[in-house]
């Protein structure tokens, strides 16, 4: 894997497309994408060196965090 290339990372750009002079719509479009892609997330996770165990800890919890989320849709979706 290439230096920066994130697992699972889309190689196309972000295309939004302009409707005549409708710039403000094109721009919350852009925006949304960039959310739902997690550009946000990962700038701001990059902003401040991470040391590795601090990495290693919040990886855990994340992790942690899916397993509750997936057993409470999964018990919801028993009942």
């Amino acid at each position: 894997m290439a230096r920066g290339e994130r697992l699972g990372a889309d190689p196309r750009p972000l295309e939004v497309k302009v409707d005549g002079d409708n710039i403000n719509r094109a721009i919350n479009q852009l925006k949304r994408k960039m959310a739902n892609e997690g550009i946000y997330k990962e700038l701001k996770k990059r902003r401040f060196y991470e040391k590795p165990s601090e990495r290693r800890k919040r990886k855990q919890r994340e992790a942690e965090r899916r397993l509750r989320k997936a057993m409470r849709r999964a018990s919801q979706s028993r009942s």
